[in-house]
C-alpha cells in the first residue's frame, strides 16, 4: 500500500500498443544492430526494449456478425495477437511514439504498426 492507502500503480498497455524503454543516442543498439547516422540525426528511427504489450486489436467472433451488432456481449470478444513480445528489442518510427513519464522513468508508447524490426532471442528447440 502507498502512503494514501491505495495499492501501487501499474501501467497497463491497451490495444495494439507496446511500452518501450528507449535506447538514446547510440549508433549501435544493445543487440548489435547498427543504425545509420542519418536515421539517428533526423530521429526518424529509434530502438528500445519492449517491457509490456497490449492484448492486440479486438475482433468479434465471426458467428456473432450475423446478430445485430448492438447485442454483442463481452464474452464473444477476442483479440488479434501481437507480434511484439516482452523482451524483444524493437526498431520503430520515432514520430509514432508518445513519450510518457511514470514514476520518474521515461517510456515510449508505440503502436505495433510503427515497429519496423523485432530482435528476439529465440532459443532453438
Amino acid at each position: 500500500m502507498t502512503e494514501h492507502g491505495f495499492p501501487p500503480q501499474r501501467l497497463h498497455v491497451v490495444g495494439d500498443r507496446v511500452l518501450i524503454t528507449p535506447e538514446e543516442g547510440e549508433d549501435r543498439t544493445r543487440v548489435g544492430l547498427y543504425l545509420p547516422a542519418s536515421a539517428i540525426d533526423t530521429q526518424s528511427v529509434q530502438s528500445g526494449l519492449i517491457i509490456a504489450t497490449g492484448p492486440g486489436d479486438p475482433i468479434p467472433e465471426p458467428a456473432s456478425l450475423d446478430d445485430e451488432p448492438w447485442r454483442l456481449d463481452g464474452q464473444s470478444l477476442r483479440f488479434r495477437p501481437m507480434q511484439a513480445r516482452v523482451g524483444d528489442h524493437a526498431i520503430f518510427f520515432r514520430k509514432a511514439a508518445v513519450e510518457i513519464t511514470f514514476e520518474e522513468k521515461k517510456y515510449l508508447v508505440v503502436p505495433q504498426a510503427a515497429i519496423l524490426v523485432l530482435v528476439r532471442d529465440d532459443l532453438p528447440i
